[in-house]
């Protein structure tokens, strides 16, 4: 059992072993409302899924959250969904489960993790022991593959590589650390610098910047090539302190294909240079939007027993 929240929407499925998915569900994420309205549209995916046939042979349920989230205590604090703050969400669901009758182990984790785990298990990360996995979006975040495990860490948010800091003398991040690579390569980075450099495309967002980008405007290039040295810093941090082999780049930001994957290739080669790192790969994320409740239900096989 897979169940996906975020700011947009809250979604649900029954995933099979090899990753097929029936039964899916979704609910726009309510807006205006507390945290129990919230919890209701959580509610009304769960009853969905419970009318399906295989409901019964549900033998664990992974939740895959917006963060930030702390997998110690089951808690999440959604940035994009403001009713809920320490919202006990893995108890409420666990509850919601037990009362249809599916009492099964339940497991938070957080989105980027959750990619991670799907990535890992049927996508660009698949055959690869130990992986980094990254969301580049509105944000960065991210997780760990260390010997065929998801590291998630004590409260899930280990693998978080858009709180790096890449630049000594960089800009405060809203994390309050400063020169984070979020602050540098997250879609609002990159709009934001280029804004700021005197660019004036149309659509004053990461997909407008990297429109102008394939077309040569200077200004874009340079906006994409500032984010890609940032994410290669990054990228080489991690492979050097924990030896992966991959990494995988996935969200919104990593659709503009070689736009963003050829200056992060590029920079990579200056900042991996150990032998034991200089030829790890950088390839794009192969699931998508399927990512989230695959990822919930990676999550769920690879932390918990069966009931």
């Amino acid at each position: 059992m897979a169940i996906d929240i975020g700011g947009t929407k809250i979604a649900g499925a029954l995933v099979h072993p090899d990753g097929a998915m029936t039964a899916v569900t979704r609910r726009p994420t309510p807006r205006g409302t507390d945290a129990d309205g919230v919890m209701a549209a959580v509610a009304e995916v769960i009853a969905d899924l419970a009318q399906h046939p295989v409901w019964a042979q549900a033998v664990r349920c992974g939740i895959g959250s917006a963060g930030p989230v702390d997998t110690s205590r089951g808690t999440v604090s959604p940035v994009n969904i403001g009713a809920w703050r320490e919202f006990p969400v893995q108890e409420r669901i666990a509850a919601e489960l037990a009362a249809r009758g599916a009492r099964i182990p339940v497991v938070l984790v957080g989105d980027g993790v959750a990619m991670t785990a799907a990535e890992h298990w049927l996508g660009a990360a698949r055959g690869h022991a130990n992986a980094l996995c990254m969301v580049v979006s509105t944000g960065v975040g991210g997780g760990l593959i260390l010997n065929n495990q998801l590291h998630p860490g004590p409260t899930g948010n280990a693998g978080h590589i858009g709180h790096i800091s890449v630049a000594f003398d960089g800009e405060p991040c809203a994390c309050g650390g400063r020169g984070c690579v979020e602050s540098l390569a997250s879609g609002t980075a990159i709009a934001r610098w280029a804004l700021a450099q005197g660019w004036t495309g149309p659509d004053p967002t990461a997909a407008g910047v990297a429109a102008s980008a394939a077309a040569g405007d200077p200004v874009a290039v340079a906006a994409f090539d500032r984010a890609g040295r940032a994410l290669a810093a990054a990228i080489a941090a991690t492979a050097t302190l924990v030896e992966t082999d991959v990494a995988v780049i996935g969200g919104g930001v990593a659709a503009s294909g070689d736009t963003l994957f050829a200056p992060v290739r590029r920079h990579l080669a200056s900042y991996a240079a150990l032998s034991f790192v200089k030829d790890l790969q950088v390839v794009p994320a192969a699931l998508g939007t399927h990512a989230g409740l695959i990822g919930a239900a990676a999550a769920a096989m690879m932390l918990l027993p069966t009931a």
